[in-house]
C-alpha cells in the first residue's frame, strides 16, 4: 500500500507538533493565583435582628458554662464518694464522678461553642491574605501585627457587646474553679484527726494475739503485750488507719524500777502501756529487752526507756513515746482512763 491510498484524514497534521508538546497541551501558567474568592456578607452583617440574636445565643452559652462550672463545686458537696447510681446506658457508676464529669465538661464545651459561634457569626469573616516572611519579623510588619489585633478587637465587637464581654469574662474566671475543687482529691482534710486515736475512757484492752480482754495477771513481768482498743475490728474499713495510731505495747515492771512519776501514777501495779509508733517514721516497735527495760524500734534502731517515760536514748526518733494512762475496772479487767494527751506516731508540722 502507498502514502497515496492512506485517507487524507488519517495524517497527523504538522501543526500539532507546534502547539503541542509530547501531544500534550500545555498551558499558559498552571499556577496561577486564582485569588480570593468574592466576599458574600452573612445575615447578621446586613440584619442587626439576626445580630442580636447571635449575641444572646453567645451569652446563653457563656452563661450555661457559669452554671456548670457552680454545678461541678456543688458536686463535690452534695455527692458522697461511695455512692453509686444507675445510669442508662452506662451502667453503673460512682455519681461523683458522673456528676463531675458531665458539669465539667459542659462548662468547657459551652466555653469552646460560644467562642465558635461568636467567631462564625460576628466577629469579621474577611479573608486576608499576607505573603510569607521571615522568621525574624521587621519592625514595620511587628507595628502591622500589633495594628491587626487591634483592628481584630475592633471588629470582634467585644466593646460594642458588653452582654457578651460580660458573660465571657464571668465564664473565664469560674472555670479555674474547678482546678481549686480537685485539690480535694488529696484527701480529706485531717482536722485534729492527727491529734486523736480511738482510745477513750473506759475501753479495754484487747490482746492482739488472743482477742481477749487484758487481766493485770495476764501481764508477766519482762513480757511484752500489743493490745488494741475494744471495739476495733480487723474488718472495719478504717482498720489500718486506725490501728496505726491505737496500738499499743504493754510491759510490765517493778514499781521501784520505774524512774518518772507521772510514768508511775499512769500505770497499775507496775503495768505501762505506751505507743507501739516509733515517733521517728512511724514504725512498729517490737525489740524489748527486759533486763535494761529498753525498746527498740527495727527500722532506724530509736531505742526509748521505758522505766523513764519512755524517753529516747539512741536514735534519730525526736520525742519520747506517748503513754496511755490505764486502770481495771470492776470486773478486773485492764481499761483506759483516756485518749493519749499527745500525738502520737512521727512529728509533724502542727505538733504542740
Amino acid at each position: 500500500m502507498s502514502s497515496q491510498d492512506i485517507p487524507e484524514e488519517k495524517h497527523l497534521p504538522s501543526e500539532q507538533g507546534d502547539a503541542h508538546h509530547g501531544g500534550v497541551a500545555v498551558a499558559d501558567d498552571p499556577f496561577a493565583d486564582p485569588g480570593l474568592p468574592v466576599h458574600k456578607p452573612r445575615i447578621q452583617d446586613i440584619d442587626e435582628r439576626a445580630a442580636k440574636r447571635s449575641e444572646r445565643t453567645v451569652a446563653m452559652l457563656f452563661t450555661l458554662s457559669m452554671l456548670a462550672t457552680v454545678a461541678f463545686i456543688a458536686s463535690y458537696v452534695i455527692f458522697p464518694v461511695d455512692k453509686i447510681v444507675y445510669i442508662f446506658p452506662i451502667g453503673k457508676v460512682s455519681a461523683l464522678n458522673f456528676a463531675l464529669g458531665l458539669t465539667l465538661g459542659t462548662a468547657l464545651f459551652c466555653i469552646g461553642a460560644g467562642a465558635v459561634h461568636w467567631a462564625r457569626t460576628l466577629m469579621s469573616d474577611v479573608e486576608v491574605a499576607a505573603e510569607r516572611h521571615e522568621i525574624a519579623a521587621p519592625p514595620e510588619v511587628k507595628a502591622q501585627v500589633l495594628q491587626d489585633f487591634a483592628d481584630g478587637a475592633n471588629e470582634s465587637g467585644i466593646g460594642r457587646r458588653p452582654l457578651i464581654r460580660n458573660t465571657l469574662l464571668g465564664a473565664l474566671a469560674l472555670v479555674p474553679l474547678s482546678g481549686v475543687m480537685l485539690l480535694r482529691d488529696l484527701g480529706p482534710l485531717p482536722e485534729d484527726k492527727l491529734r486523736k486515736t480511738i482510745w477513750a475512757k473506759g475501753k479495754l484492752l484487747i490482746n492482739q494475739n488472743t482477742m481477749e480482754p487484758l487481766r493485770p495477771e495476764d501481764i508477766l513481768v519482762g513480757s511484752l503485750t500489743f493490745a488494741k482498743p475494744e471495739g476495733l475490728e480487723e474488718d472495719a474499713h478504717d482498720y489500718m488507719s486506725q490501728i496505726a495510731k491505737a496500738a499499743l505495747m504493754i510491759v510490765r515492771i517493778q514499781p521501784d524500777d520505774i524512774k518518772d512519776k507521772k510514768e508511775l501514777e499512769w500505770s497499775h501495779d507496775g503495768i505501762v502501756a505506751f505507743s507501739k509508733i516509733c515517733t521517728h517514721v512511724g514504725c512498729p516497735i517490737s525489740l524489748y529487752e527486759q533486763q535494761t527495760h529498753h525498746v527498740l524500734c527495727p527500722c532506724h534502731q530509736s531505742t526509748f526507756d521505758l522505766s523513764d517515760g519512755a524517753r529516747v536514748i539512741f536514735g534519730p526518733a525526736g520525742h519520747a513515746l506517748p503513754q496511755l494512762r490505764i486502770g481495771v475496772n470492776d470486773e478486773g479487767f485492764l481499761e483506759a482512763h483516756g485518749d493519749f494527751e499527745e500525738p502520737v506516731g512521727p512529728a509533724f508540722w502542727e505538733r504542740g
